[in-house]
């Protein structure tokens, strides 16, 4: 028992934190005490990334298998816990000024955050539902954060309701994986599905994927992220846009290896098509978007296509492609939702793109900033997006997906047309009313950190891939 409690450690010192912080500020300042509450949250999340990722070697599970830590948890842990810091100081500013900074906030991001933890680790299907509950459930609330806003309201609720409808399916999925494998635990069903599965344990997995496919907003299970991004506060889609996709695609990972790396290519054609749908969908809907934070949902939509064109390969390679994007794609959302912050006039946020015509001509800075990192999501050579997408069109290739890889290109190519759009808006654009300039040190700060990381970076990636490289491998053997 001790030395299963000792793994699980970092969601137990979370844990304890939320709670203690709950009672405390309860019965104290209330709201009054969120901002504090938020640096104090933010600094755990770093602390608790330092030692993850300090700490950690080995590979050990706790609870007879039903946790894992091992490389690949390490890698998706550190980056939720990093990206989820990030995300906290940047919209601490914003909410504050509009009034919405509750206490409750940054507690149920942390709540969220140990529970996104426990879906990169789980080793049984139990644990996984539980780890993906947790985290979304502490999203539904987040999402209609501003209580006096409609749109917000809506946006918690479609999530909530479409969301419970993804928790059925799983739990169907996982109650007939259950049947016919005999067990919850990924060991156990792995031995089961070796070779030659039976058709109802492929039912299974089908609808664990469905179910899983709705967390990264995969076609077709994508219809709640428009909303949800349009509807909730920027600093929440925001979040929305990082942590949690990091998480569910490493728990993707995480199932269709340890549970069903006997039948690759049972699950294999699946995600090829969910990720063939999710690149060309959140390429061409976005064209018509004039609401940058509805932009960015198609956008996340396509991107979420492209690393699980990685995972659909089949390959150590492509679970290391996967980490590489998703490390990558998380680091340009931090920046590019950054800027999104700053937009406001007469101190009220403005989301319509055509309001950044000519901002470069008042914002040189920032605008060149903001160029980077929408050539870098667009794939534009030599920045670091391109080189995520690199590494997800090889996997693909080497494979046998040739036709996957072929058809990424052609998307990527026709998503280029709408970040090209916001470039064009800021440096050519007719001359209008000016946006007003960001007041945020802190949002200025993580922009042009952003951009630089998308520069810097093509050096040697900061040696992300031959961490992601071990990782990869310690899920896929």
């Amino acid at each position: 028992m001790q030395a299963d409690l000792t793994v699980i450690l970092p969601e137990i010192v979370i844990s304890v934190y939320a709670l203690a912080a709950l009672l405390l500020v309860a019965y104290t300042g209330k709201d009054k005490m969120a901002g504090m509450l938020v640096w104090l949250t933010a600094g755990l999340f770093l602390l608790m990334a330092l030692w993850i990722g300090a700490t950690g070697n080995g590979t050990h599970t706790a609870f007879g298998g039903m946790f894992n830590d091992d490389g690949f948890a390490r890698f998706a842990k550190v980056t939720i816990l990093l990206s989820a810091a990030a995300v906290l100081v940047l919209g601490r500013e914003y909410m504050q000024r509009r009034d919405i900074l509750r206490f409750e906030y940054p507690i149920l991001i942390a709540l969220s955050a140990v529970g996104m933890m426990v879906m990169v680790s789980a080793g049984d299907l139990m644990a996984l539902y539980m780890g993906l509950e947790l985290q979304s459930l502490a999203l539904y609330v987040v999402a209609s954060l501003r209580r006096d806003s409609a749109k917000s309201t809506e946006a918690g609720l479609k999530y909530f309701v479409l969301g419970a409808l993804s928790s059925g399916l799983l739990l169907y999925g996982a109650s007939l994986t259950y049947g016919y494998a005999g067990t919850t635990l990924f060991s156990g069903i792995i031995a089961a599905a070796e070779g030659q599965a039976p058709i109802g344990l492929l039912i299974g997995l089908v609808l664990v994927i469905s179910g899983l496919a709705f967390k990264i907003s995969a076609v077709p299970f994508h219809m709640w992220t428009p909303d949800v991004y349009e509807g909730s506060p920027t600093p929440i889609t925001a979040f929305f846009a990082t942590a949690p996709k990091m998480a569910a695609m490493a728990l993707f990972a995480r199932v269709v290896h340890d549970a069903f790396g006997g039948v690759v290519g049972d699950w294999q054609q699946v995600l090829a098509a969910l990720s063939l749908l999710s690149m060309f969908l959140g390429a061409v809907a976005a064209i018509g978007q004039t609401d940058i934070k509805r932009l960015m949902a198609y956008s996340s939509i396509a991107h979420m296509g492209y690393a699980l064109m990685g995972l659909a390969s089949g390959t150590v390679f492509g679970v290391q492609a996967m980490l590489i994007y998703m490390a990558i794609y998380v680091t340009m959302n931090i920046g590019t939702f950054a800027f999104i912050l700053s937009m406001e006039r007469d101190g009220q946020p403005v989301t319509d793109i055509r309001s950044l015509n000519m901002y470069a001509k008042a914002q040189p800075g920032r605008a060149l900033a903001m160029l980077i990192l929408l050539f870098s999501l667009a794939g534009v050579p030599p920045l670091l997006g391109f080189f995520g997408k690199l590494y997800v069109l090889r996997a693909a290739y080497e494979g046998g997906l040739a036709w996957l890889a072929v058809a990424g290109v052609v998307a990527s190519v026709i998503g280029a047309f709408y970040y090209l759009r916001i470039v064009f808006y800021m440096y050519f654009g007719e001359e209008g009313e000016a946006l007003e300039t960001g007041r945020s040190p802190v949002q200025w700060a993580f922009l042009m950190a952003s951009a630089a990381i998308m520069l810097v970076g093509i050096i040697n990636m900061f040696g992300v891939e031959a961490i992601a490289q071990a990782a990869a491998a310690t899920l896929v053997n």
